[in-house]
């Protein structure tokens, strides 16, 4: 009986250990796959055919995720993708993506031992929401061109979101990414190019059936995170609202140059977020739009 239970003992610890080096190599050969291409390279019939091969059951959502992003025309635009995985595959997709980030370093870890202390590791739920919006984001800048969200309603509430703050996640990067496709013309070219950059706003999508710049659901507690590389620790709030707030303030200069009505730049001045100064503290443009509502109320 005592060398039955041992036999068995030791069948189960070879099943769990082979399960987890199965996981560990389609995991990283996920990361590969990612790493070669979530830019504009383009996978052959042959690439997809590999990484939909084998896999294991608990790896079929982070597969089907990781297939998208480097799928041109992809379908992560739909309520499939934008629902919040649960917690398991959260955390795959970060590991993948970490693995792609090893891959790309001259000094690299062993990807076995990346995984294994992942695993492991306790990352804040907030940190794996983000890391995949963001991937997600990404993937839609870089593979579903030319930009154009005017057909897009976010439908916040039916994502599966545990509360305000993942909410919150999901449009700051959506927003971050639709600020960068302005910001070129705001930043770069002098003078600033407001007509390109209008029209691109035009295109901006809508959160909850209403223009984007009425989305204010902020006031969830910040928290802290790598978010750039190289720079340590930072405010989530203080970095991404900072961007929002940039984002708002190119939209106003734009109906200011490209003469927008009075009723356009009221609705986005006092349906926005540029009027709530409680929120200031995250925005290095505080003078700024002081000075705007400043003037207001001298008007």
């Amino acid at each position: 009986m005592k060398k039955t239970a041992l036999t068995f003992l030791g069948l189960c610890l070879t099943v769990l250990t082979f399960g987890q080096t199965n996981n560990n190599a389609k995991l990283i050969e996920l990361g590969k796959t990612y790493k070669d291409f979530m830019f504009r390279n383009e996978p052959t019939k042959e690439v997809f055919k590999d990484i939909k091969a084998d896999i294991p059951e608990n790896l079929k959502t982070a597969t089907d995720f990781i297939v998208q992003t480097i799928t041109t025309k992809n379908k992560l635009l739909t309520q499939q993708f934008l629902s919040r995985p649960d917690d398991q595959t959260l955390k795959q997709i970060f590991i993948i993506r970490a693995v792609n980030l090893n891959l790309r370093e001259e000094n690299q870890i062993d990807n076995n031992k990346l995984i294994d202390s992942l695993t492991t590791a306790n990352i804040p739920t907030y940190e794996l929401v983000d890391n995949y919006y963001g991937m997600l984001f990404t993937a839609v800048g870089n593979k579903n061109q030319p930009f154009d969200f005017s057909k897009v309603d976010f439908k916040l509430k039916d994502y599966n979101f545990k509360d305000d703050t993942e909410k919150g996640i999901l449009f700051l990067r959506c927003m971050d990414y639709c600020g960068k496709t302005i910001w070129g013309y705001m930043n770069v070219v002098n003078p600033p190019n407001t007509q390109k950059a209008y029209d691109n706003i035009k295109k901006y999508p809508k959160f909850n059936g209403r223009p984007y710049y009425q989305y204010t659901d902020f006031y969830f507690t910040d928290f802290e995170m790598n978010i750039v590389k190289d720079k340590g620790i930072q405010g989530y709030k203080s970095y991404y609202l900072d961007k929002f707030y940039e984002t708002l303030l190119s939209h106003l200069i734009c109906l200011n140059k490209e003469n927008g009505s009075e009723k356009e730049k009221n609705d986005l001045l006092l349906g926005s977020i540029l009027k709530n100064n409680n929120l200031y503290k995250y925005t290095k443009y505080k003078d700024t739009l002081e000075e705007i509502f400043k003037e207001q109320k001298r008007d």
